[in-house]
C-alpha cells in the first residue's frame, strides 16, 4: 500500500513538475511577441529569429556542458531505469532507498529528465533578457555566439553557487549566509539584465536615440497589441516559473504552498501595472501603455525571489514597488544615455534586485546581508564574465552592423525577408 501512494504521489509530481516546465517555455513565447512589438516592423523578423534561435540554442548547450556544471550531472537523483527489475514494486523500492540516501522525504523526488527539463527554461529565460537589450543593432551571428558562452558557463556558474549549493570559488557559501532566491530574480532575471546591461554598454545606443544636448527622442514600437499580446503570455507563463519552485504538488502541504505562489504572483503583477501606470500619468501627463507592461512584468520578477511567504497584501506591495522602480530606472538610464529598445534591464535588473531584497521581509531564513552579498556575487560575476566575452566578440567579429543596415532595418540584412513585406516599397 505504502508503494502504491508513493507511486501516485510520485506521478503526480513529476507531472505537475513538467506542466510547469512547459509553462515556462511558453515564455519564450511570451519574450518573442512582447520584443517584436516593442521594436520597429524593420527589424521583426531579426528579434523573431534571435528568440526561437537562442531557445534551441540554450537546450543544446545546457545538455551538453550547463546542467554538469551547475549540479555536478545533477544534484537530485541519477537517472533511473529498471536495469531488469521484474515489476514496478522493485522500482519503487529503489527510488525510496535513493530518495533516503540523498536525503529526500520520499515525496519531492523526481528524475534527473524532469529537473533538466525545468532548468532549461529557466536558462532559456535569462538569455532571453539579453535578446530586448540589445535590439536593433547587433549582429545576428554575434548574439548567437555570445548565447552559447551564456547557457553552457556563466548562468550554470552563478546557477552553482545559488541553487547548487556550492561555495563561491571556494571561498563562502552563500546559502549559509542566509541568501534565498525561490525562483530566481537574481539567479534568473538580475543575471540576465546584467548581461544585457554590459553588452549594451559595449554596443552603444542606437543611431538616432539621443541627441547632443541630452534629449531623448521615443522610438515607438511597431505593435502595442503584440507587445501587450506578449505581457499576458508571460504573465500566464510565470504560474510555472513560480509555482514549478514549490517543486510538488503530491500532499496537503504543497498543494497548499502552491496556491498561495500563484495568488501571490498574480497580485504582485498587477499591482506592478497599477503603480507603473500611476507614476508615468503623474510624470508625463499620460497613460504610457509600455509602462503599464513593463510595471507588471516588473511586479513580476519582484515577487519571484519570494512569493512563498508574503500575504497576498504584502505581495501586491512588492510588486507595486517593482513597478515604481521599474518606471524610475527606465528614465534614468535614457539620462545615462544607455539604449534598451524594450527596457529590460530595468524590468529584470532592479527589479530583480529589490526582489532579493523584500525576501527578508516576509522569510525570516533570509539576512539583508546575505541577500546584498549574493546579489554582489551575481551582478559581479555576469556582469565582468559578459563584458569579457562581449569584448572578444567584439574583436573577433564586431558585435553591431553598420550605419546603413541599421537604417534600412536588420530584417534585410540579417535574415534576407521582411516580417511585414506588403507594407514596404
Amino acid at each position: 500500500m505504502e508503494n502504491n501512494i508513493f507511486e501516485l504521489q510520485y506521478a503526480i509530481d513529476t507531472f505537475y513538475f513538467l506542466v510547469c516546465g512547459a509553462l515556462v517555455m511558453w515564455m519564450a513565447a511570451g519574450f518573442s511577441m512582447l520584443e517584436a512589438g516593442l521594436v520597429r516592423s524593420k527589424n521583426t523578423t531579426e528579434i523573431l529569429t534571435k528568440n526561437i534561435v537562442l531557445f534551441a540554442i540554450a537546450c543544446i548547450t545546457y545538455l551538453v556542458v550547463g546542467y554538469d556544471v551547475m549540479y555536478d550531472g545533477g544534484i537530485f537523483l541519477a537517472d533511473i531505469a529498471l536495469d531488469g527489475a521484474e515489476n514496478a514494486d522493485v522500482l519503487i523500492v529503489t527510488v525510496l532507498a535513493e530518495s533516503a540516501e540523498a536525503g529526500f522525504d520520499g515525496g519531492s523526488v523526481y528524475s534527473n529528465a524532469s529537473d533538466f527539463f525545468f532548468q532549461v527554461v529557466f536558462v532559456a529565460t535569462a538569455m532571453s533578457i539579453v535578446s530586448g537589450a540589445v535590439a536593433e543593432r547587433m549582429k545576428l551571428w554575434a548574439f548567437f555566439l555570445f548565447a552559447i558562452v551564456l547557457t553552457a558557463f556563466i548562468y550554470p556558474m552563478e546557477g552553482s553557487w545559488t541553487w547548487g549549493g556550492k561555495a563561491v570559488f571556494g571561498l563562502y557559501n552563500l546559502g549559509e549566509l542566509g541568501f534565498l532566491d525561490f525562483a530566481g530574480s537574481g539567479i534568473v532575471h538580475m543575471g540576465g539584465a546584467a548581461a544585457a546591461l554590459a553588452g549594451v554598454l559595449l554596443l552603444g545606443a542606437r543611431k538616432g536615440k539621443y541627441n547632443a544636448d541630452g534629449s531623448v527622442n521615443a522610438i515607438p514600437g511597431a505593435n502595442l497589441p503584440m507587445a501587450t499580446l506578449g505581457t499576458f503570455i508571460l504573465w500566464l507563463g510565470w504560474f510555472g516559473f513560480n509555482g514549478g519552485s514549490v517543486l510538488k504538488l503530491g500532499d496537503i502541504a504543497s498543494a497548499n504552498a502552491v496556491a498561495m505562489v500563484f495568488l501571490n504572483t498574480n497580485t504582485a503583477a498587477a499591482g506592478g501595472a497599477i503603480m507603473a501606470m500611476i507614476l508615468a500619468r503623474l510624470m508625463f501627463g499620460k497613460a504610457d501603455l509600455t509602462m503599464i507592461l513593463n510595471g507588471a512584468l516588473a511586479g513580476l520578477v519582484a515577487i519571484t525571489a519570494g512569493p512563498d511567504t508574503p500575504t497576498p497584501l504584502a505581495a501586491t506591495l512588492i510588486g507595486a514597488v517593482g513597478g515604481v522602480i521599474v518606471v524610475l530606472s527606465i528614465v534614468t538610464l535614457d539620462k545615462l544615455k544607455i539604449d534598451d529598445p524594450v527596457g529590460a534591464i530595468s524590468v529584470h535588473g532592479a527589479a530583480g534586485a529589490w526582489g532579493l531584497l523584500a525576501v527578508p521581509l516576509s522569510n525570516s531564513d533570509a539576512s539583508f546581508s546575505g541577500q546584498l552579498i549574493g546579489m554582489a556575487t551575481i551582478f559581479v560575476w555576469v556582469f565582468v564574465t559578459s563584458l569579457i566575452v562581449w569584448g572578444i566578440i567584439k574583436m573577433i567579429m564586431g558585435i553591431r552592423v553598420d550605419e546603413q543596415e541599421e537604417y534600412e532595418g536588420l530584417d534585410i540584412g540579417e535574415c534576407g525577408m521582411e516580417a511585414y513585406p506588403e507594407f514596404t516599397q
